[in-house]
């Protein structure tokens, strides 16, 4: 492969892990190990659940499936490699793979913002227009919105690796992280990387800054119209059923923030830390989301009930 007048003569990337920490690195997989597992089986119940409960098939619960899936991939593009890397010591990953991988780390992440924003509106129709709920939100509208929003995902986001994998890469392949992120890759290339640095930053805020708006101002309008409520009964069962999705939005939020601003501007952190909250804010989303949801939800913690619970209490006593 080449770029101008530079040729790219790496065909693998070498993966160190967690600078600093590599001789925690093996024992590190265990907790990894345990929360991908937890996100895995949590979130595919929450999709059967969905799926098996007549009463769960609505707007809420669809884009509570597309989150759900968004996770599964989200976490499934970087921790079973790594545990691979800390297992076998197979810490090579191949020049398309890694590119691959970035794509889907980048695509995905920036579903799961569109996603939060899109259940944000969900709930704003639901409270303030609750007569008009059905109408509004139809099967069409919902296909709509979340065709759009997939889009705007694999356009603006899935240029970053495209654009990271036109670069010349020419002797240096040690990767100082566990996963293809995009500038620890990219600051391997022999040529200026500023354009990319600035598409990447550009990017993060179109899309975060767009979905973080967004829900800031639903909310807004949200809690004004349930402050109104007449009935203490119906602000309390308002507030429950916007609860999880704030919880969900400010922990999602919030590492993303802190993720984002260590890596570029926090020198002073140390490299395995910046790569231990990279890790984190892949998988832990991924892991708290069914949980969250199937605490604070009482259709999904029913339906939990009927379609698992009880069939396991029924094998028992035969």
């Amino acid at each position: 492969m080449s770029t101008g007048n530079i040729s790219t003569v790496n065909t693998e990337f070498i993966l160190i892990g967690f600078p600093g920490l590599e001789s925690y690195q093996h024992w590190l997989t265990i907790p990894f190990s345990v929360m991908y597992i937890l996100a895995i089986v949590g979130n595919i119940l929450l999709i059967c659940i969905v799926k098996l409960e007549p009463n769960l098939h609505t707007p809420m619960y669809t884009f509570l499936c597309v989150l759900a899936m968004v996770d599964i991939g989200l976490c499934t593009s970087t921790i079973p490699k790594m545990l691979q890397m800390f297992w076998q010591k197979d810490s090579t990953i191949s020049f398309e793979g890694c590119f691959i991988q970035m794509f889907f780390i980048h695509v995905l992440s920036s579903l799961e913002s569109s996603t939060l924003a899109a259940m944000a509106y969900d709930r704003y129709v639901a409270i303030c227009n609750p007569l008009l709920y059905t109408t509004i939100l139809t099967k069409g509208k919902m296909a709509k919105i979340i065709g759009v929003l997939f889009a705007r995902s694999f356009i603006l986001t899935g240029l970053i690796p495209t654009l990271a994998s036109m670069l010349p890469y020419c002797s240096a392949n040690t990767i100082q992280h566990c996963f293809c992120e995009h500038m620890a890759v990219a600051k391997l290339a022999c040529k200026d990387i500023t354009m990319n640095s600035y598409y990447s930053l550009a990017v993060a805020f179109v899309i975060a800054g767009t979905d973080i708006t967004f829900i800031i101002f639903t909310y807004a309008v949200i809690l004004r119209a349930v402050s109104k409520l007449g009935s203490k009964a119906a602000r309390v069962k308002a507030f429950n059923t916007c609860g999880s999705h704030l919880f969900v939005i400010m922990y999602f939020y919030t590492t993303t923030l802190f993720t984002f601003v260590t890596y570029r501007f926090g020198n002073n952190v140390p490299p395995g830390i910046h790569v231990m909250f990279s890790v984190l804010y892949l998988l832990v989303p991924p892991m708290l989301n069914p949980i969250v949801y199937g605490v604070k939800t009482k259709e999904i913690r029913q339906g939990f009930q009927k379609h698992f619970l009880r069939k396991k209490i029924n094998l028992n006593d035969k």
